[in-house]
Order: structure tokens, then sequence, then C-alpha cells
């Protein structure tokens, strides 16, 4: 009844957003202004309070666990490498990246459309460790833990397939690379702190041309988004090179 009373108050484009909103998360929200600050880049919002870079960072953590403790219990004989790795490829970039689109999250994430390259970025998997910081800010652990594998898990991660899966995209670049006889280097481009954190920027260079960069909050990281992307313009995801 709370839920439905809140509804009622909202304007119209705020109700619209209510109930895209409720169609991801499947569950009312409690604080919708919670969610809207999960929703919200720093393209539009570039104060800490207002974005959903905070809500990013604890929501990384958060979904960490939760993955790790789901495979601990998967897995039972299993070692920490095998785990590790498993680990990476549902947490990566690219993976929550595509999760949050087909779940609709690009449809109500309020970012700077008229800026194209963020359309094809990994800003989509960002705001979708956001929405689960808000998750767990909202509504606690437990109910983000059944959220994380009733509504990611479960329908998006086949977990069969991710055991095959090659992840290590820096290793097959640099594959490509001594294959062709190209000069493959990674370097920093930029390095700066944002809210407390050092975001690097890394770039992967090919016989001195940029073919590809990436961000994160480490080098390593950086660097396999950047390797990530360029395996994806060359294709090399496609065809066995």
């Amino acid at each position: 009844m709370r839920y439905f009373i809140q509804y009622l108050r909202l304007d119209k484009t705020s109700r619209y957003f209510y109930k895209q909103l409720c169609n991801v998360l499947g569950f009312a929200p409690g604080t919708l202004s919670l969610y809207k600050t999960a929703l919200s880049h720093r393209s539009i919002k570039e104060s800490t309070d207002e974005n959903n870079e905070r809500l990013e960072y604890l929501g990384d953590a958060i979904l960490s666990g939760i993955v790790a403790d789901y495979l601990f219990r998967r897995y039972p004989y299993k070692g920490e490498g095998f785990l590790t790795e498993m680990r990476s490829k549902m947490v990566n970039r690219q993976t929550l990246n595509e999760i949050a689109v087909k779940m609709g999250l690009k449809k109500i994430t309020i970012y700077n459309k008229s800026d194209g390259s963020l359309k094809v970025s990994q800003i989509f998997g960002n705001t979708l460790e956001a929405l689960v910081g808000a998750i767990y800010t909202d509504k606690g652990f437990e109910q983000t833990k059944q959220w994380v594998l009733n509504r990611m898990i479960i329908p998006y991660m086949f977990i069969e397939d991710l055991e095959t899966l090659e992840i290590n995209h820096k290793n097959k670049l640099y594959g490509w690379a001594n294959k062709n006889g190209k000069n493959l280097e990674f370097e920093t481009l930029e390095e700066r702190f944002e809210n407390g954190r050092r975001l690097f920027t890394v770039g992967a260079v090919v016989n001195g041309e940029l073919l590809a960069e990436g961000k994160a909050y480490n080098k390593k990281d950086a660097s396999q988004i950047a390797s990530q992307i360029a395996v994806d313009k060359l294709g090399l995801g496609k065809i066995d090179d």
C-alpha cells in the first residue's frame, strides 16, 4: 500500500520511470531517489552525491561477494584458481554490460545520449553494479543476494558455457600480434583520482597506433578491457585466429 501511495504522488514522467524500474527490479523500490542516483551517469550528474559512482563501488564489492559465495557452494571440490577465474568471467565488464542491456537497464539509464561513444561503452554494466548497490542499501543483503541469483545468474549466466569460455583477451591479442608481425604495447594514457580512487586509462597500441582503450581502477583490468575492445574490433572472437 505504501508503494502504491508513493506511485500516486509521482508526476507522469516519474510514473513511467517507476514502472520501467519495477519491470527491471521485479519488486517495488523503497526509496525511489536512491535508484535514480544508481541510474544517473556522471555525464549528466557530476556531483558524487548525485551520480552512480559511489553506488557502483559498493555494488561491485557486494556482487563480487555474492558470486564468490555462489561459486564456493556450487564447486565444493574446485581450487582457488578455478573459482577466481570463474568469478572473473561472471563479473567482468563485458558480461555485466550484456546482462544490463538484456534486462532493459539501458532504456532507463540516465546519461548524455548526445555522446555517441557512451551508447556503445561499458557504462550499463557499471550501472548494473550501482543498481546492486542501491538494492543492498534499500533492501539489505539477503534480498540483494536473491535478486542477483534470480535476476542475473540464473537467466543470463550460463555456468557450463562459462567454464570453457576464454576471457584472457590480452593473451589472444598478443597471439594475433605475434602471428601477424605486429608490435603490441599497452600504454597508460591517463591516470587521475576520481571519488578518492585512482582511475587508469590504458591503450592497446599496435605499431604505434592506438587501437583501443579501457578504463578501470587498476591497470590490469584497464588493459584487459582495452584488449577486449581490440579483439572485438579485429573480429578475433568470431574466427579462429
